[in-house]
């Protein structure tokens, strides 16, 4: 079973990325991270420095991704609905006849 670490790995190796770009694709998805904590996460699980990947990081890394090949998403814009006319009805005839 794959974990977050060797998804990184398997995604920096696909998209063809160096350590810097993907230290910007995180700052599109503002967050920080260090030269030294990125290369903890790509190094093999005996390594002393080794460093779990996290689930925020994986995620900021593929929203990320998103805003640099899309772009950021646009807020929709809020659509006003009309407020509705009131419907002049005729008043109600009353049968005669009937007490």
């Amino acid at each position: 079973m794959l974990n977050n670490n060797d998804i990184m790995k398997k995604l920096r190796v696909a998209l063809k990325l160096r350590d810097t770009d993907i230290i910007d694709i995180l700052k599109l998805a503002e967050f920080e991270t260090t030269p030294s904590e990125l290369s903890a996460i790509f190094r093999k699980e005996d390594h002393d420095n080794y460093m779990p990947c996290g689930d925020q990081l994986l995620r900021r890394f593929l929203d990320g991704l998103i805003i640099r090949n899309r772009g950021k998403m646009e807020k929709p814009a809020v659509a006003v609905k009309p407020q509705a006319e009131w419907i002049k009805c005729k008043p109600l005839r009353v049968k005669e006849g009937k007490s």
